[in-house]
């Protein structure tokens, strides 16, 4: 096997040993697997024949981009019968076509890359995600990655056009079209887009460009609850209509870790406030019109006693600063401790109920957790975390015969007990996420909004959908890979 795998990508795309470690792994170290290979092909016809290969031997395949996933949707099982199939060589931005506002890109371009070349082309690509440094148009539409300007411009399915998918037989689909209607049938790339690799590989798709905006602005405004936040969105959409590009909630724990973990970056406000929002208007006036539309927006916001204080952007520098408040949440909670992680959504109108009783019950059974609550408020995502209480709230005050203990000490205490209250959550897990899914499907809302079911969410799956739907999911799924060696063990 592996000699005919060298055969098609060459040798050194072939990685076994220490070499295929790095692929085998999640982002975040929860799952690890094993597989016969990592192969690296550099081109559709390469990972046609490697499918067919693997077809032929029913080998499972495991499609893999930039490996930044959060439920182990790329990363094999432990039998060690995969080959991973890492797309990174299939790098190439095919083509951009400005009078069509498109660009055809193949599945291992990195998101910051084809969003760079748009701009130099004088166009924007508004996919826009914390991990777009390593993250990778496949992976992107594998999963129908949102990230912060789907307000705007929708998750990664409304932004693209059309798909070239190698299928679990190895056949080439070119479905690259650049057409914004095309009423010939069942629509192939919605199938494939957050299939998560289980029905066949993307290796190619177009993506909708647009005009670059002229100006933008950015605030960060501070509140007392969701319910104002919500509020506030309303307001928002009324006033600055499709200029609202970005409206993202996170709450003061989230602004603490950041502080914590990526100094010097630091809260503008004097005060501390339960919750906040990151607003950006994106418009093709100028800077002027944005900067009074702005202002009229948040005039309108403290008339109505909805904000407690608001900081607007000066400059693009500024905007950067606040908008990496936003960004480093993920990283910062990270740095701070293992936590549970819930990718969820809700209709927008329920997000204040469903975050105020959700917060209770999880108090009520689950005493010391801390919420770690962001995501974006316009499309109702949440990244409703779960974090272990930190050292400095569990542990005693010291008595004055115990100060005199030297600072080596006291901080190794405080790291015992972050190290045994961490311990103690993971424990709790699987309750905790059956609390909050529970919560999710009765407020209506999903137990992935943008990440995907992967592994991690496999089980769960057939508890908030009906037995119709698994039917219908899986009739695709024996349809278009019926040897079922597309991704084995995601999503079903």
């Amino acid at each position: 096997m592996l000699d005919r795998l060298r055969a098609i990508v060459g040798a050194q795309q072939v990685l076994t040993g220490g070499e295929a470690t790095a692929y085998l792994t999640d982002w975040r170290k929860r799952f690890i697997g094993h597989a016969q290979a990592v192969v690296r092909p550099a081109n559709v016809e390469e990972v046609a024949a490697v499918v067919r290969l693997c077809a032929q031997t029913r080998t499972p395949v495991v499609p893999q981009g930039g490996n930044t996933g959060l439920v182990g949707g790329a990363t094999p099982d432990t039998a060690g019968q995969a080959v991973v199939m890492s797309l990174t060589r299939l790098n190439n931005i095919r083509s951009i076509d400005i009078l069509n506002n498109t660009a055809i890109v193949e599945a291992g371009v990195v998101l910051q890359t084809l969003q760079e070349r748009a701009r130099e082309a004088g166009r924007l690509f508004p996919l826009s995600l914390a991990a777009q440094g390593s993250a990778t148009i496949g992976g992107n539409l594998s999963t129908n990655a949102g990230g912060t300007q789907v307000l705007r411009y929708g998750n990664a399915r409304e932004l693209c056009l059309g798909l070239e998918v190698v299928t679990a037989e190895g056949e080439i689909w070119n479905g690259l079209t650049g057409l914004r209607k095309n009423n010939t049938g069942y629509d192939l790339r919605d199938i494939f887009i957050g299939a998560e690799g289980t029905l066949g590989v993307i290796t190619a798709a177009c993506m909708k460009l647009y005009p670059l905006p002229a100006s933008s602005g950015t605030a960060l405004i501070a509140l007392h609850s969701v319910s104002q936040a919500l509020r506030l969105l309303e307001l928002s959409q009324g006033i600055a209509g499709p200029t609202l590009t970005g409206f993202e909630l996170f709450n003061e724990l989230c602004l603490s870790l950041v502080e914590k973990h990526f100094s010097p970056q630091k809260s503008p406000f004097e005060q501390r406030y339960p919750q906040y929002v990151l607003l950006e208007l994106s418009n093709h006036e100028p800077e002027e019109q944005t900067r009074l539309l702005m202002e009229r927006l948040l005039e309108a916001a403290f008339e109505e006693e909805l904000v407690a204080d608001a900081v607007l952007a000066q400059n693009t520098k500024q905007a950067q600063q606040l908008w990496a408040l936003r960004e480093n949440i993920s990283e910062a909670q990270a740095a701070e401790g293992k936590n549970i992680k819930h990718d969820i959504s809700v209709p927008i109108s329920r997000i204040s109920e469903f975050v105020s009783q959700t917060d209770a019950l999880l108090q009520q059974h689950f005493p010391h957790v801390r919420m770690v609550t962001f995501g974006h408020l316009g499309d109702g995502n949440l990244h409703y975390n779960v974090s272990a209480a930190s050292a400095e709230t569990l542990q005693p005050p010291f008595e004055p015969s115990i100060n005199k203990l030297s600072e080596a000490k006291i901080a190794q205490n405080a790291h015992e007990i972050s190290r045994k209250t961490e311990e103690k959550l993971l424990l709790q897990q699987s309750a905790i996420y059956q609390l909050v899914h529970d919560q999710v499907h009765r407020f209506g809302g999903s137990i992935s909004a943008e990440h995907g079911i992967g592994q991690l969410k496999r089980e769960e799956l057939p508890r908030y959908k009906s037995a119709v739907e698994m039917r219908l999911l899986q009739t695709i799924k024996n349809a278009l890979d019926p040897q079922g060696i597309m991704n084995p063990g995601k999503m079903l």
